[in-house]
């Protein structure tokens, strides 16, 4: 028993050793934060490079009011009382009857000469009921409304990843070329670069305020906690694009982009508390940017994938 548990042990380990190592010092600290406009909380669609991204746990971005809309329109073919068509005439038929019979005194059922005078009523409004539908039919032509209410309700063909209209207005996403992509792949160099360097200075021309304030006081923490976290060989994996789209003025673009890194924290005196400087670990995230027509790209949003 000794012997299988010491064998155990061992394959745990060299499953440990094996899987891939996964990073949450880097810039952002693993977190999901910043704001993708109108849709700051919806998800990105996945891509191959990433099939999640998990939701915001901070933006300065308020969730949208719910939208309670305009009062229920009525449901055509659906009558307020019975069972609609024949039966809902036939009802109003014996109702009509009864009404008018104790109207003028001869009971519920005597104004239409009793049992007889019901079957009676009954036959005129069935004949009644043939002919107006006949003609309705005969002469309105096919309805087109039929079609269009069958439609309500239904669900909407998923939009292929890539470029999407935006969702306010329909106008088309911004058209990317091969330089906005190596644009974002400096960018994660340049934001991790200057996260390690604790350089706000560098990192205000590269991400929004609100980015900003959040990497902020994440280094603060760290100053308080006396370490500080280094990220180096940052290396681009992998990386598609999940959506882009143009809302009030402004482009945005959200990537998936899996990465690798040296990721090392250091305390004050310089010694290595955590990480390694001979193993790259990986990390897989979605990066929102965000410019203004002819501007250039700016980190508005992190989300963590997998």
């Amino acid at each position: 028993m000794r012997r299988a548990g010491y064998i155990l042990v061992g394959f745990a380990a060299l499953g440990l050793a094996l899987s891939p190592v996964t990073a949450d010092a880097r810039a952002g600290d693993g977190g999901s934060f910043g704001s993708r406009g109108g849709r700051t909380y919806s998800a990105p669609p996945a891509t191959s490079t990433s099939p999640y991204a998990a939701p915001m746990q901070r933006s300065m971005t308020q969730p949208a009011a719910p939208s309670y809309g305009a009062p229920s329109a009525p449901v055509y073919g659906r009558p307020a009382f019975g069972g609609g068509g024949f039966m809902s005439g036939l009802m109003g038929g014996l109702i009509g009857a009864g009404i008018g019979g104790m109207l003028f005194g001869h009971g519920m059922f005597g104004g239409i000469g009793g049992f007889s005078g019901i079957i009676g009523l009954l036959i005129q409004i069935a004949l009644v009921v043939f002919v107006v539908r006949w003609l309705f039919r005969r002469f309105a032509g096919p309805s087109t409304g039929v079609p269009f209410l069958a439609g309500v309700g239904r669900m909407p063909q998923a939009m292929p990843t890539g470029l999407a209209p935006s969702g306010g207005g329909g106008n088309p996403g911004p058209a990317l070329s091969q330089g906005d992509f190596a644009a974002f792949e400096q960018s994660l160099q340049a934001i991790q670069a200057a996260w390690s360097n604790q350089d706000l200075t560098a990192l205000r021309r590269l991400v929004t305020p609100e980015m900003l304030s959040y990497f902020s006081e994440q280094l603060s923490e760290q100053a308080s906690r006396g370490v500080r976290n280094q990220v180096s060989d940052v290396r681009l994996l992998k990386g598609d694009l999940s959506e882009g789209w143009v809302e009030n003025g402004k482009q945005y673009a959200t990537v998936a982009m899996r990465f690798s890194m040296v990721d090392v924290t250091r305390d004050g005196a310089g010694h290595i508390v955590d990480g390694s400087l001979t193993e790259h670990v990986t990390a897989t995230e979605f990066w929102t940017f965000m410019r203004v027509n002819g501007g250039n790209w700016v980190l508005s949003a992190i989300q963590q994938g997998r």
